[in-house]
């Protein structure tokens, strides 16, 4: 390696790890304010604290990385240009693209690391924080209950609370409690209502006391005679004051590091994704099918067969359509078709939220697979942004290139995630909202690096205010001429 070569890249070196170092540790702090709620209050160990840090580092990485490429790259060119070493160069016969070499380089082996990072690191990282992030909410009964939704406690309870106040959030408000039967699983068959309660449990008890005031408590009673059953009996009481005692053995027990069934798109290499986005895809078009054929069974055409149609040119009203059939079939078909609309409707309206659920689950596994390669494409397409814009803009320093770099960063981010929010519901397709934003950096990076290569600025301000005079000069004869 050259002595210049090596001078550019030690000092994009250490430009990069410092840069790297300072953005990932805003991150991480952020991640802390995001997840404070998860982490305070529980006791936890230091060690556990930043496990869970340690793990959730890694998806940080397709922020950070980008971000840091662009970064160094601004401060990096533009001090070179700002202290007139790229004059140097030129003066020798050293081209920009021959200055960034060693650079090129680099970027290509980081590029390929990054996007084996992405493949195998993130996925273990993610299943090992979501795990540990199950773990953690357990160990304190108070912070799995959360406001506004239900929650379970145990094996037996359902708990949703409007409101939680006290210094320990031991005080709730407006509660309303779904008791599971083991004798009836399928069902909620037992509600409690209050309005104000409190969880109580005294010091190394594995026993919490949810003590209930001002509230009902509903019960269906299921009876054997179907008729009696139909009207839907149940059993209800009134209470000042009601104990719930619920075991916490389980909860006090809590293995951090145990490892449950959990599974999302981030948590799967490229291989697995591969396979789990056939199975979606054949599972989807399976049900797609056998939901058309239900529909065409349930409409009862196959019911009635060919033999009974009369002959017919025209079927312009639907008295005509009736006409096709024998008078003693028109009155069942006439209820058959009116029984199989509403029907319909039904299925439909059912079918059409699990079908969005499907397709928005499946967009999100395509998504994932691309993810990986875009990385890798973004690190090498924002250096050559990074690199020739600053020797363009000729300023170093944390101050002009961290404001340029974060405005890039952010319209690149942003474009990336208003296309994947979009490709999530159907809008569009999951490989282009991948890609759109690294496709839409691409043209501004060859632009760029051809307007530094040839020694020009981004606009030309000279060239632009001579033609605005040559137009009000040509404005001002005319005029004259005219008078």
């Amino acid at each position: 390696m050259k002595i210049l070569d090596r001078y550019i890249l030690m000092s994009y070196l250490k430009t990069f790890f410092s840069v790297f170092i300072i953005l990932m540790f805003i991150f991480v702090l952020q991640t802390i304010w995001l997840y404070i709620n998860e982490l305070a209050g529980k006791d936890l160990d230091v060690w556990i604290v930043l496990k869970f840090l340690w793990f959730v580092s890694p998806r940080l990485i397709p922020l950070v990385l980008p971000l840091t490429i662009l970064v160094t790259s601004l401060m990096v060119f533009g001090n070179f240009a700002e202290n007139y070493e790229f004059a140097a160069m030129k003066s020798t016969g050293i081209s920009l693209q021959r200055a960034m070499k060693s650079l090129m380089v680099f970027i290509g082996i980081l590029s390929i690391v990054a996007f084996f990072f992405a493949n195998n690191v993130i996925p273990y990282s993610e299943y090992k924080w979501q795990n540990l992030r199950r773990n953690i909410a357990q160990v304190s009964p108070s912070m799995v209950i959360s406001e506004g939704q239900f929650s379970q406690i145990g094996d037996d309870f359902n708990i949703k609370v409007a409101e939680k106040s006290g210094d320990r959030d031991q005080f709730l408000k407006d509660i309303v409690i779904h008791k599971k039967d083991p004798a009836r699983p399928n069902g909620n068959f037992t509600v409690i209502i209050a309005n104000n309660g409190e969880l109580a449990s005294e010091e190394g008890s594995n026993t919490l006391s949810l003590i209930l005031k001002d509230g009902n408590y509903y019960d269906d009673v299921r009876v054997k005679n179907a008729k009696k059953q139909k009207r839907m009996p149940f059993a209800k009481s009134y209470f000042e004051e009601y104990a719930i005692n619920i075991d916490l053995t389980a909860l006090n027990n809590t293995d951090i590091d145990k490892e449950n069934q959990l599974s999302n798109q981030n948590m799967y290499n490229m291989s697995e994704l591969f396979v789990e986005i056939d199975s979606l895809s054949k599972s989807y078009t399976k049900d797609i099918r056998v939901f058309s054929e239900n529909m065409y069974y349930r409409s009862g055409i196959s019911k009635f067969g060919d033999k009974n149609f009369k002959d017919t040119t025209s079927l312009d009203t639907l008295q005509s359509i009736v006409n096709i059939f024998t008078q003693k079939q028109q009155p069942e078909l006439v209820n058959l078709a009116l029984n199989n609309v509403k029907g319909t409707l039904q299925s439909v309206g059912a079918k059409k939220n699990e079908f969005k659920v499907k397709t928005k689950r499946l967009n999100k596994f395509e998504m994932a697979l691309h993810d990986k390669y875009v990385l890798a494409f973004a690190c090498i397409i924002l250096f050559f942004v990074g690199a020739p814009l600053g020797a363009i803009i000729r300023k170093g320093g944390m101050g002009l290139p961290m404001v340029v770099a974060i405005v890039l960063f952010l319209t690149y981010h942003f474009i990336g995630i208003f296309a994947k929010n979009s490709a999530e519901d159907g809008t569009l397709h999951p490989f282009i909202a991948t890609w759109l934003s690294t496709v839409i950096m691409l043209p501004l990076s060859v632009w760029l690096t051809y307007r530094a290569t040839t020694d020009q600025g981004i606009m030309d301000i000279d060239s632009f205010w001579r033609r605005i005079s040559r137009l009000f000069k040509k404005k001002e004869k005319a005029t004259k001429k005219e008078a």
